[in-house]
């Protein structure tokens, strides 16, 4: 018992200290190196979204680092088919994800967050995606997926169905990984997309 409790530690350790190096190669970026990144992503998830033609998108918003840059919502918006939609998180106390629909504005919210200002469609808003856009710091093999820790897009990954939508994690280069410490809340995604790489389709 005290071997399976020492591998769990480290496990855990393994992926704090993963983190922290990924968190600080990626605030190491120039502003110049972060607005090609944005632009190859966004022109590799846009083609995805004219392949897919999916008629509810669930997404993220772009802040500091994070791979595809301010103006991705606006972005892919304006690529759905008439009448489809774009959800856009919304955090809550528990770090845990409401969801509410994009109409063009973002509010400003806690942690540096923008949000979208309309009505909150509840947690399980997000199974009503044909594709979903998530953040991550890394993809290991398999499409194991480590975020900044806390849970959120665990939580929400873990109401789809199995396959489910199509989860993209997007990336930058070099943050597809050869290993991932895996804990029992993780939720993988089915592909990636980094600027040069384009996309990774794992299952």
């Amino acid at each position: 018992m005290s071997d399976l409790a020492s591998d769990a530690e480290k496990s855990v350790q393994n992926k704090i200290a993963l983190r922290a190096r990924l968190l600080t190669k990626r605030r190491s970026l120039s502003d110049s190196e972060l607005t090609a990144a944005a632009a190859k992503i966004q022109r590799q998830t846009l083609a995805l979204v004219r392949d897919l033609a999916p008629t509810t998108i669930a997404a993220y918003v772009p802040v500091g680092a994070e791979p595809g840059g301010p103006d991705l919502p606006a972005l892919l918006a304006g690529a759905l088919p008439a009448g489809g939609r774009l959800l856009l998180p919304v955090l809550l106390p528990d770090n845990d994800l409401d969801w509410a629909a994009y109409d063009g504005q973002l509010d400003r919210a806690l942690r540096g967050l923008r949000e979208p200002a309309g009505p909150r469609l509840g947690a399980e808003a997000v199974q009503q995606a044909d594709l979903i856009l998530v953040p991550a710091l890394a993809v290991g093999p398999g499409g194991v997926r480590m975020g900044r820790g806390g849970g959120s897009y665990d939580r929400a990954l873990g109401r789809l169905g199995s396959p489910g939508p199509f989860t993209v994690a997007l990336l930058h280069d070099g943050e597809i990984v050869d290993d991932v410490p895996v804990e029992d809340h993780d939720r993988p995604v089915r592909g990636v997309i980094t600027p040069t790489g384009g996309l990774v389709s794992y299952f």
